[in-house]
């Protein structure tokens, strides 16, 4: 394929992407509701009586709402938006390594859905646990704008499941020859070095908690695409 051909085929991928996003962003805007009370259950376990969230504005409910059903819309619509991914990078492969759509789709999905529920499962109580303690600490009555608790929830479950996708980009980057498992080796000590520094830049508030919180998972997942990059080397 020429550049124009790759531009214009990344052009149709990310036009359906978006138009799947949409798809998905209209049926949830219905659950919208049910969906926020999903999102807001690690910090409402943390509160104590009298603490909650609130809205400054007339109309940031119903923005909130729109935001909501975005983001779910993302989730959602994830599979086929990888899909998309691998249908833009498949002319780089060999022809045996284009068959492996399916399994590419599912575990795309499956690292990145496994990342976002650890975010929300794991890090995210923790994460309330300690700031709101820090009010307590300070004698202050925390009252939390519902678009602000947004905006962090969906950095921090996004980050952790970008983050959760090392395995599958190891996987590209060694079958097109850009890496191996001997240079990941090599470079650990710089690995952790980068993954720390990352995880300072995902993470949405600069404190030790969440950053450890991300770095961790991603030292283990950097440990586990090795064992990727071996297995899938190229031979020849």
């Amino acid at each position: 394929m020429t550049l124009t051909e790759h531009l214009e085929e990344l052009r149709w991928c990310l036009l359906r992407s978006v138009i799947a996003v949409l798809v998905g962003s209209t049926v949830c805007y219905f659950y919208s509701n049910w969906i926020f009370a999903f999102m807001v259950a690690p910090l409402r376990e943390n509160l104590q009586p009298g603490q909650s969230l609130i809205g400054t504005s007339v109309t940031e409910a119903f923005f909130s709402e729109i935001k909501v059903a975005i983001a779910a819309g993302v989730f959602f619509s994830c599979p086929y938006i990888f899909y998309q991914i691998w249908r833009f990078i498949a002319p780089g492969l060999s022809g045996g390594e284009k068959r492996l759509v399916l399994p590419f789709v599912l575990c795309a999905t499956g690292f990145f859905l496994a990342g976002s529920y650890f975010c929300y499962r794991v890090v995210l109580p923790v994460a309330f646990k300690y700031f709101v303690e820090q009010y307590e600490s300070m004698g202050v009555l925390p009252a939390i704008r519902i678009g602000e608790y947004f905006t962090f929830f969906f950095r921090m479950v996004l980050a952790f499941g970008i983050t959760f996708e090392l395995p599958v980009f190891t996987f590209f980057l060694v079958r097109l020859g850009l890496w191996n498992y001997r240079l990941m080796i090599s470079s650990f000590r710089y690995a952790i070095l980068v993954i720390f520094v990352l995880a300072a830049m995902l993470t949405p508030t600069p404190d030790i908690i969440n950053q450890c919180l991300l770095a961790l998972p991603m030292l283990v997942l950097y440990v586990f695409s090795i064992g990727v990059a071996y297995v899938w080397r190229k031979t020849d």
